[in-house]
């Protein structure tokens, strides 16, 4: 079967920004794209995608594949080789020639989220959030909130926000990252939405003049960002159309092809 899922759990190690395009009024100039129904900030597949690949083409020395494959006019672009692992695995376009890759990545979605508490950091999640990602049966009631471990009170606040513990542990499920199980908080759908809202990071950057390299008069501006240390999950779909055809017979081809385009990893 050519046809496979596999989920990975990704972790921001920065604070990432994917804009909305234009400047909004409200909290902040530029805002970050959101799930329609849930209003929950999310990284869009296309953007996982080509940093993935620029990633995957500088792993492979073949920066020349990394790009999108039009600039063909200065001799560069795809290489558009089958043997070649970037352009087979994520498509390539040479000249009028194109072929789609045998991948494709999903949008990654918001599993964990750090918030700041009077008993240091903590990662809120909702019911929804974990059946998204395979963990069924989880609840809570109304305005009040889960944890095990964090605080021997009743309440904890979640930033601005005061909770009361709901009665009963929550069993932490496994699948849960080791190194913040015992600092999650399960909280529901509604104020999960609306913690994680008011506890993006906002900064403050200028725009710069392409020309001097300095600072535009009055080009002052901010933007929200994932903050560092969230969790978000995808899904990369493999669908192999070609069915493997040049790893076949034990890949002959492409080790027959391996020292000549990749000559630094045979």
């Amino acid at each position: 079967m050519s046809f496979s899922t596999h989920r990975y759990l990704l972790m921001t190690t920065d604070p990432v920004h994917i804009g909305t395009g234009g400047m909004r009024l409200g909290r902040v100039d530029n805002s970050i794209v959101r799930e329609p129904g849930t209003r929950l900030p999310k990284i869009p597949g296309t953007s996982l995608s080509g940093a993935i690949r620029s990633y995957a083409a500088y792993r492979y020395g073949k920066r020349e594949c990394a790009g999108q494959g039009v600039e063909k006019e200065r001799g560069k672009g795809h290489c558009g080789q089958l043997t070649c692992p970037i352009c087979y695995t994520f498509g390539s376009i040479k000249g009028d020639n194109a072929n789609s890759g045998v991948v494709s990545i999903g949008d990654a979605r918001l599993l964990l989220f750090p918030v700041y508490s009077m008993v240091g950091p903590v990662w809120v999640t909702s019911p929804s959030a974990l059946q998204d990602f395979g963990i069924e049966d989880e609840s809570v009631e109304g305005n009040k909130a889960k944890w095990n471990g964090v605080t021997n009170q009743g309440h904890l606040n979640l930033g601005w926000l005061m909770v009361e513990k709901n009665d009963g542990d929550w069993e932490i499920p496994e699948k849960l990252p080791g190194s913040v199980r015992n600092r999650t908080v399960l909280i529901s759908d509604k104020l999960f939405s609306q913690v994680v809202n008011s506890n993006l990071e906002v900064r403050t950057s200028v725009s710069i003049n392409p020309e001097t390299g300095a600072a535009e008069d009055k080009a002052l501006f901010t933007y929200e960002a994932i903050p560092r240390a969230a969790f978000l999950w995808m899904d990369a779909v493999v669908d192999d159309y070609r069915k493997g055809e040049l790893w076949k017979n034990g890949g002959i081809i492409w080790k027959a092809h391996k020292e000549l385009y990749f000559p630094s990893f045979s």
